[in-house]
């Protein structure tokens, strides 16, 4: 199914059904309409997801990112512009992953400023010749979005770098993250100008587009969206100082599956996500998952690969035979490192000149032997930074070259020309080893296209005059700082600050036996060769679909303002609680059973003072006084505790420690539900339990007589999780033969006598009741918590069952909108008080009206 607005930009193509390059698919016969895109009128906009039939049967998805991944010229004769696919770009890449059945969309920018006056063609012509939509951005508001917020701080922070002074990144700037939001609102825009909500996946790109998922998650709650973070996740000692910490996790939470290159950039993502917003994460079958507010938010693990067809095809041109000769030719007799890097801060370059420097002090015989290529790329970026690495790598060489040196012999060429991708994969061939020595780097392909080179083919055997026969061979020296690192198994890593370090990991790798370079390079190949760009894009996409199968069942609510809204996906059937349903309920019915939570229900979990109000208790006493009901208090706190606090309401039925004690009322002992024989295993469960108070500084042990619990709610997130595992299963092995209960809960860890439950309280009563003959025809339950999900199973099952009236009006009822067995919500204990007052009042008015009938004035 295709939307109807999508239609509409395809309105703007005229004549005969395009072809769209690649793709080889073709779009409908349309009409012909003028107009700009972002002008089109407002009952188009507003028609997104409509359910008009659509013409096309494969699946579609929408890929966004900051650029397009076609390059644009001017026409030689200055009218218009030639545009043609940029072979280069990941986007493109990707797509071979994706299979010929699926249509892609391009959204993002274009390299080039395109006056106002021609956007509207160009528009037409990349929808009608590459399925790209162009955003064009107003060079002021493109400055502040990509040189200010992306490049001077998000660029720096994610790579470690802080800004300690106004020369080191830039501080924080309020006006730039303002642009940034305008850049991704924009960028929303466009993505709902061509998306059918109901049916395409969206493929977020990178840290430019970080808040994109909160704009598209605010107008199509359903919608399918993955995001794929390609630089590194600093960790959370990092990026809590980013002023909009918050804002950026949250938004990233919006999307279905979050992607990161290694497991250090997930877990510091997962670290951040766990001590500023309080979530924890879960591991299921392989797969980590966020719950947030109803939503699964899935992480994927997996490093791009490159694109092995176009890097064979370059290997296969005359071009790159003719220049591997000549420089087979250039470095005969000597032995080539290799470094190839982008000119910034991040790179390492002049760690890398050092580390040679350092090689050819310390080993002097590889003097007039021994050559580092370096290739410096143009900086991506600008400012002052920039120029004090070009300086550094300029001075460091040509000291090198001046000390070690000779008219023959240059140790260092360093080559900052822009080179031919042939010419590259050229000094790939002929490098004995690379060198990638970045102090920080998101994922870094410049090994993986060494390896295939390395490979090479027939033309290039007979070019170096290798034996076929003969395996290939490679050496690789790589910063442990960089994404693929992990996945490179036979490198040599290394700290690139330890410039001593790395000299003598680089002899070390020359050196090393021939049969071990081969091993190794086998053992690369193999690697790179299955994990290319179309495995992790094909692998990504799989998990998105996945993730978002259970969509369209779900029911979904939009909550919060700005960039604090958030989607709570819920079960259909889950709706909230309609007080006047439940008050017309409760005036028809006669036999009436209320379970009430208290703290967290009737209470506020964050109040510090838990004693009830006297509107409480007014509420109680009034729902007890009414013989119609049987009204029970089921609390985890202490029997001792909750009879003082209700020393007001003598007829409640109070139930202590999740069900352990139970009074009827308050002239009345206490009881136990559940025997136990005794309550030795607390000698072995606390000894345990203050061991870890002890080391886990915030962390406290509560005392109950049927039970211990350890809570950690004020102990650092992380370290206090981790001291709960590790309590959980040191309990559990010490108390295997013991007749208790360990469970693990938000921030504790409780030991407990088996069987005892709130789901047990909710047994009683309702036997209790039958026993008396006087099946319920009207039960409230209403709870906040886990233990409470007891209570609200033990009355679903017996809905078809003995103990209920056949025809029984069950209302469970949870706080706040969340995954639950209940069937309605509240959103807080203020509705639930309200609610309860709305019962109470009408037990007052039918008491009043009984006594009015049976004593008339």
């Amino acid at each position: 199914m295709v939307s109807r607005s999508y239609s509409n930009l395809l309105d703007l193509i005229s004549g005969e059904s395009p072809s769209f390059g690649r793709a080889g698919k073709r779009f409908p016969r349309v009409m012909t309409v003028a107009g700009i895109m972002s002008d089109l009128g407002e009952e188009n906009s507003s028609s997104v997801g409509s359910d008009a039939p659509s013409s096309m049967s494969q699946d579609r998805i929408i890929i966004v990112g900051n650029q397009l991944p076609v390059r644009a010229h001017r026409r030689p004769d200055n009218d218009g512009w030639i545009f043609t696919w940029d072979e280069d770009s990941l986007l493109l890449q990707l797509k071979d992953g994706l299979g010929d059945d699926v249509e892609v969309i391009y959204i993002g920018c274009l390299r080039e400023d395109i006056e106002p006056r021609e956007q509207d063609d160009v528009s037409s012509t990349l929808l009608e010749t590459f399925k790209c939509v162009p955003t064009f951005l107003p060079p002021d508001l493109f400055s502040k979005f990509y040189h200010g917020f992306c490049k001077q701080q998000l660029w720096p922070l994610f790579h470690y770098m802080l800004p300690l002074s106004p020369d080191l990144g830039g501080r924080f700037d309020r006006s730039l993250w303002q642009a940034y939001l305008s850049v991704n609102k924009i960028f929303a825009d466009k993505v709902m100008e061509v998306i059918n909500p109901d049916e395409d996946y969206v493929w977020v790109h990178d840290y430019h587009l970080m808040v994109l998922p909160t704009f598209l998650r605010k107008r199509f709650n359903r919608v399918k969206l993955g995001f794929f973070l390609h630089s590194p996740f600093p960790s959370s000692e990092i990026y809590r100082t980013l002023p909009v910490r918050d804002e950026l996790l949250r938004a990233l939470l919006n999307a279905d599956l979050i992607g990161f290159h290694t497991f250090d950039y997930a877990r510091h993502f997962l670290s951040c996500c766990s001590r500023m917003l309080g979530l924890a994460y879960k591991s299921k079958r392989g797969y980590i998952g966020l719950e947030y507010y109803g939503r699964t938010v899935n992480i994927k693990i997996l490093p791009v690969g490159i694109h092995l067809g176009q890097l064979q095809s370059v290997m296969n041109l005359s071009e790159t035979e003719a220049k591997v000769a000549e420089l087979r030719d250039q470095f005969k007799g000597r032995t080539v490192l290799l470094g190839v890097d982008d000119m910034d801060i991040f790179k390492g370059i002049s760690l890398k000149l050092l580390a040679m420097e350092q090689l050819l002090v310390q080993h002097p015989d590889w003097v007039g032997k021994l050559v580092l290529v370096q290739i410096a790329n143009p900086a991506r970026g600008r400012g002052k930074d920039v120029q004090e690495v070009q300086s550094e790598t300029y001075s460091a060489a040509k000291r090198i070259n001046d000390t070690f040196g000779r008219a023959d012999y240059e140790p260092v060429v360093l080559i900052d020309a822009p080179l031919q991708f042939y010419e590259r994969i050229a000094y790939y061939v002929i490098a004995e080893c690379c060198l990638v020595t970045a102090v920080r780097d998101g994922m870094n392909l410049i090994p993986y296209e060494y390896i295939i080179c390395r490979q090479g083919n027939d033309k290039l055997n007979e070019t170096l005059q290798l034996d076929p026969s003969v395996p290939k061979k490679s050496m690789l020296v790589v910063s442990e700082f960089i994404g693929c690192s992990p996945s490179l198994s036979g490198a040599i890593r290394v700290n690139p600050w330890n410039v001593e370090a790395v000299a003598e990991a680089i002899d070390g790798a020359l050196a090393m036996r021939e049969s071990e370079k081969q091993l190794r390079h086998e053992k690369h190949f193999r690697y790179v060769s299955t994990h290319d760009v179309a495995f992790w894009a094909n692998s990504f996409l799989q998990d998105l679909e996945r993730t978002c199968k259970d969509h369209g069942r779900r029911r979904c609510w939009g909550i919060g303002f700005g960039l604090s809204f958030r989607v709570i996906a819920l079960d259909p059937n889950f709706r909230k609680l309609s007080v006047d349903h439940i008050v017309s309920a409760y005036k028809r019915t006669k036999n009436r059973a209320i379970l009430l939570d208290y703290d967290g229900t009737m209470m506020p979990q964050t109040s510090i003072n838990k004693t009830p109000n006297p509107e409480s208790t007014d509420i109680l006493n009034s729902l007890c006084q009414d013989p119609k009901n049987v009204a029970f208090l089921v609390s985890g706190k202490g029997k001792d505790t909750l009879s003082k606090w209700f020393s007001a309401c003598p007829k409640l039925v109070i139930a202590a420690e999740h069900g352990y004690f139970l009074r009827q009322k308050d002239d009345v002992e206490w009881e136990t539900c559940v025997p136990i024989a005794d309550f030795d295993w607390k000698q072995i469960a606390e000894p345990v339990m203050k061991l870890y108070t002890e080391t886990t500084d915030g962390s406290v042990i509560e005392h109950k007589e049927s039970g211990l619990v350890w809570h950690y709610q004020y102990a650092d997130p992380d370290f206090g999780a981790c001291q709960a595992k590790e309590l959980l299963d040191h309990l559990e092995s010490v108390l295997s033969n013991e007749p208790v209960s360990v469970k693990s809960g938000q921030h504790m860890v409780e030991v407990k006598p088996q069987g005892v439950t709130k789901g047990l309280v909710a047994e009683r009563l309702l036997s209790t009741m039958k026993e008396k003959q006087t099946l319920p025809d009207f039960v409230l339950c209403i709870g906040d918590d886990r233990s409470d999900e007891d209570m609200f199973e033990v009355i679903t099952d017996a809905i078809t069952g003995p103990s209920l009236s056949p025809v029984a009006e069950v209302f469970l009822c949870t706080v706040g909108r969340k995954p639950s067995k209940a069937k309605y919500y509240l959103e807080d204990t203020t509705e639930i008080v309200r609610m309860l007052q709305g019962l109470a009042t009408t037990s007052d008015q039918m008491a009043r009206s009984t006594a009015l009938q049976q004593n008339p004035l």
